[in-house]
């Protein structure tokens, strides 16, 4: 007889994810059991392996159900109409306001895809290579002339902006939409001034 699905599946396989990526963010992959985890999500080590079963199984889907959520939005953005500038703003201001209230799944990320198998590693980083691409075309776009046969200078600039992206969860996580709204402001600027000086 195949096993019905919980009316609320999804909402205990997402309260799962959640205080997973903590467990995970906090002690690391490899000090991280599945009876902690199991204690952590308030449920019992066999109801966890009913969910899941082992812990890079649920490893994966935090970081896939993450990164391909973030992907969505940073490369969903309508950017229509918009000028260069405001194209860089845009997707600055998304992924900011993207990473609230994910700063767990946001430090898993970092250790988490070398401890997967190579196939997942691969889809996972396939996620972060769209973004980054998003970011590099918007900002090429700002001024051609500076990065026209220089990949090297393009993807070094890129990956600045996502390093001051990325670690404002770590000086200021609980900023809410208005601060994170302010900082892609700053970022923007500090970015369209600094690759205009290039």
């Amino acid at each position: 007889m195949v096993r019905t699905i919980a009316k609320d599946h999804d909402e205990k396989r997402t309260q799962i994810l959640k205080s997973a990526a903590k467990v995970f963010a906090d002690q690391g992959f490899d000090r991280a059991s599945m009876s902690l985890l199991a204690r952590e999500c308030g449920i019992s080590k066999a109801n966890i392996y009913h969910y899941y079963d082992s812990k890079d199984a649920l490893l994966f889907d935090i970081l896939d159900t993450y990164l391909k959520d973030l992907r969505e939005t940073i490369c969903g953005i309508d950017l229509e109409g918009l000028s260069p500038d405001e194209r860089l703003h845009a997707i600055i201001t998304a992924t900011l306001q993207a990473y609230q209230g994910a700063d767990n799944e946001h430090r898993v990320q970092t250790t988490g895809i070398p401890a997967l198998p190579s196939e997942q590693q691969d889809t996972l980083r396939g996620y972060q290579r769209d973004m980054v691409r998003q970011m590099s075309e918007a900002i090429g776009a700002i001024a051609p002339e500076v990065f026209e046969g220089e990949k090297g200078k393009l993807y070094a600039t890129t990956m600045s902006v996502f390093g001051m992206l990325n670690w404002f969860y770590m000086w200021n996580s609980r900023a809410g939409a208005d601060a994170r709204e302010d900082y892609a402001r700053l970022v923007t600027d500090l970015t369209l001034n600094g690759v205009r000086g290039l």
